[in-house]
Order: structure tokens, then sequence, then C-alpha cells
């Protein structure tokens, strides 16, 4: 990390502004180059996929039933693993001491001399309709002027947020902070670089059309001081002002309602890592500095950060504290979020199987196991998903031998109880976390869930086709669409 002889952009030497840009770029792949997502197969993995390809395909010509029954097989023990494995973390985010409480009263009590310099980082590109809300939510956020750093990062060919911003008076509240262009053009970069101008101990990143609760800062320093030392993230918790804006924000608020109200829950009462959100998760400065921060070319930054704290013998702890961002209510803008989260999971996966001993000891075994689930699992059922269905489709119109053939009793019958038990277990647990977060205009999402996941499907096979053609490339989500 380069340290900065001064703090604010206006001042800093031309000489510090290229240095912080290149360590923003190459900081992680130069000291620690296999944690880096910069290539993304190595030449072993995809030798070894390619391997594996190359058998199942020979396997295929020559023994066509016998290979496609193991197939289906192996991937109907996968899906029950991860639906049962869902199932655990669930029960066990039901628990409300899984999730940590701080009181508006215990917030407010902290005095200023307790709290410790913070900064807020708010990347941004292409958004000039969202920088009001910007100005809006930082404004109401509860905390000692003298002790807080907004920093608005924009890349600096960005005119039209620029002015947009300057013309807002957006000074008045947040210092403006302009990236020099360079690629990977994506947000963990922009952070890289905004890291090395914060003046905080603590660090956390904003969307610019987030509103957080504006105690959130103080609940988090009253949370660091009540957890171990080894504690170096607190996540809060996400949630959406659009949720009933149609039937796909809808999907996506009791989507996230269920994974930051009982699935993170869940995972912060085991040892393993907790894939970290895109925002509001605020994290100590040291911890940052020693692990490396941000990955640029990691499309999902936030998840790949996670697993790496909790691979350093670090912990993340969950809050009770919302962040209300706008969900996509564009089919088209949301498969493009989606496919993005997807492939970045499998970036973060092949990243940290690069050295899968170490992995497993920094984790251990269930830790381990759980973070294949999570980070390969989920896009890969996603993209499997449509497969079943299309066969399901076939069985349907045709009953093709074939098909009857794949499917003997010791393959059928594990089968069904996955169809049966994994689709009432997901429409369960919906049902479950929008009434627990008092949320009934979302039924009619969670009995509708199904056709949220052919879209799920479909941004799985986006993201999986872009991790092999283009797999740093960040596609933007549009926001202001709320209309």
């Amino acid at each position: 990390m380069v340290d900065p002889d001064l703090s604010v952009e206006g001042e800093s030497s031309e000489e510090f502004k290229r240095a912080a840009l290149h360590d923003a770029v190459n900081g992680l792949r130069e000291r620690k180059p296999i944690s880096s997502a910069s290539v993304a197969f190595y030449p072993w993995q995809r030798n070894i996929l390619l391997l594996i390809l190359v058998i199942t395909m020979v396997c295929l010509v020559f023994f066509l039933t016998p290979t496609l029954i193991v197939l289906t097989l192996a991937c109907t023990l996968g899906y029950v693993w991860a639906m049962v494995d869902r199932l655990v973390l669930f029960t066990r985010g039901l628990d409300a001491s899984s999730i940590m409480t701080i009181s508006d009263q215990e917030a407010s009590s902290l005095s200023d001399e307790e709290l410790p310099h913070y900064t807020i980082l708010v990347p941004a590109y292409n958004e000039p309709e969202v920088v009001g809300d910007l100005i809006s939510a930082m404004r109401a956020i509860d905390y000692p002027s003298d002790k807080l750093q907004v920093l608005l990062l924009l890349e600096e060919d960005d005119t039209v947020t620029i002015e947009a911003a300057t013309a807002a008076g957006v000074d008045a509240v947040v210092s403006i902070l302009k990236v020099p262009a360079a690629d990977p053009r994506t947000k963990p970069k922009a952070c890289n670089y905004g890291l090395h101008f914060s003046t905080g101990e603590i660090i956390t990143i904003y969307d610019a059309e987030d509103s957080p609760d504006p105690l959130q800062l103080r609940r988090v320093v009253a949370t660091f001081a009540k957890l171990p030392s080894n504690t170096a993230c607190v996540q809060a918790k996400l949630a959406f002002h659009n949720g009933t804006q149609n039937l796909l924000t809808a999907w996506f608020t009791a989507d996230y309602a269920l994974w930051f109200n009982f699935i993170l829950p869940g995972l912060m009462r085991s040892q393993s890592p907790i894939p970290l959100g895109g925002t509001s998760n605020h994290l100590r400065r040291s911890v940052l500095d020693e692990i490396g921060a941000w990955d640029p070319f990691n499309v999902t930054e936030d998840a790949d950060l996670g697993v790496r704290i909790a691979e350093s013998g670090y912990r993340t702890a969950v809050l009770n504290s919302t962040t209300l961002e706008e969900a996509n209510s564009d089919t088209i803008n949301w498969i493009r979020q989606r496919s993005r989260w997807y492939k970045g999971y499998l970036q973060t996966w092949l990243v940290h199987m690069r050295q899968p001993v170490k992995l497993w000891r920094g984790l251990g075994t269930v830790g381990f196991l759980r973070f294949t689930i999570l980070m390969a699992g989920t896009p890969v059922v996603a993209t499997l998903n449509m497969a079943f269905w299309l066969i399901s489709l076939g069985w349907i119109l045709g009953q093709p031998e074939v098909i009857h053939d794949v499917f003997p009793n010791y393959v059928y019958f594990p089968a069904l109880v996955s169809l049966v038990f994994g689709n009432a277990a997901v429409l369960y647990m919906n049902l479950v976390a929008c009434r627990e977060t008092r949320n009934p205009m979302l039924l009619i999402a969670c009995l509708t869930a199904p056709l949220y996941w052919v879209l799920m499907s479909i941004a799985a096979i986006k993201g999986t086709y872009q991790l092999i053609r283009n797999p740093s490339y960040w596609e933007k989500t549009f926001h202001g669409l709320n209309t």
C-alpha cells in the first residue's frame, strides 16, 4: 500500500497519484499474484477442465446411456447436498442471536471521543441521476463531521456525472475524487484508488443510490467494540425501497430478505467464509492493508474479499442495520447484473482453489465444502437447472426412450425427491423470510418464484460464457429506473 503524503486529491502530487493508480490496478497481483483474478484460469486448472471435458465427450460417444446416468446421478446428489446445507444455514439464521443488534439508544450514546475516524467510499460511473440521492443520504448520517470522510469516486472521463455532482453542490457534503482512466474499469479498482486518499480507521462502501440507516456507522463502532479483536468486517443488511414496483423487484426483494436476514447470519454462526454484499460492508483499515484490499480484476470483489478475510483467520459479523437500495426493475438490466455476480462467484472459486490445501487448512473441512457450494455450486446449479427443465419438457412432450433410460429407479427417485423437496424447501424459506421481515406484499413473488429461477438460469449461462470470453469485463448496472 502506498503511503499517502497528502489526503486531498487537489493537493496531492502527480507522482503520488500515479503510484496510487498503479497500486490500485497492480498491487494485489504484484504482491500476491496467486490471489489475483487477472488470470482467470491457471494452466493446470485449464488443462484439468479440458481433460474432464474430453473424457466426458469420449464417454458420451462410446457409452452414451451409462455416462448420462452417472452425470445425472452426480448432479442430483449435488442438488441435494446444496439444498440440505442451505436449510442448515437458514435454520441457524432463524435464531435472533445470530445477528448483532445495537439499539438506537446504545448507538446514540457513544460520545464523539469514542468514535474513530471513518471513511465512506462511494464509487459511481455514469450515474448523474442519483447524485441528489447521494447528497441526501450522506447528510442524514449521524456521525461527527470532523471524523467522517466521504469520497465520491468518479472516473476522470465521466464528465456527465462529474458535472451533475458539481452542479448539485455535492462538494458541500462529500469530496469528489477523480479516478484516472485505466483498465480494468471496475468498482474495486476505484475503491483501491480511493483507499490511498482515505483517512478513516474503518472503511465502508456505499453505492451512489444507497440510503443507509442514519445510525449505521455508530452501530458498527459499537459492534466492533463488543466482538473479538479478530473481527475484520461488519456487514449490514441490504434491502430495497422499490420492492413492490413490479414482479421482478418483488422477486429480487424476497431473494435479499432470505439472504441477508437468514443465510448470512447462519454463516456467521459457522466457521465458513461470508460472501460480502456489494455495499455496507464496514472494514478495519488495518486488515484491508494486511490482506491486500480489493481485487480490481474480480467482478465480485466483495465475495472474494469475504473469503480472504476468513482464510486469513479473521471473522465477519452481520449487523441488524439496513441500507436501502434500488432493485433492478428492468429484466435485461437485472440479467446483466446477476450474470456478473455468477461470473464473479466462479472467478472467486477458481482463484482460491489454486491452493486447495492451504484454503482447506484456513477454512476447515466444513468451511471448505461450503465455500465450494456457495461460490461454484450457486452458478453451476443455476446453469444446470435449464438442462433439467428441458429434459423434463422433452419427457412431457414426447417421452423419448433415451430420457427413460437415463432415469433408472436408483436415479429417478433421488431426482424426484430433489425436485419435490428442493422446490418446496425454497418456497418455504422465501415465505418465512417475507413473514419475518413483515413484508406481506411479497407473497405473490414467493409463490411465483420458479419464474424467477428461469431468469437466474439465463444469467448463470451468460456469466459462465463470459468467464471464458471476457472474465474481468464489468457490465454496468443502470440505476434510476424506479419510476
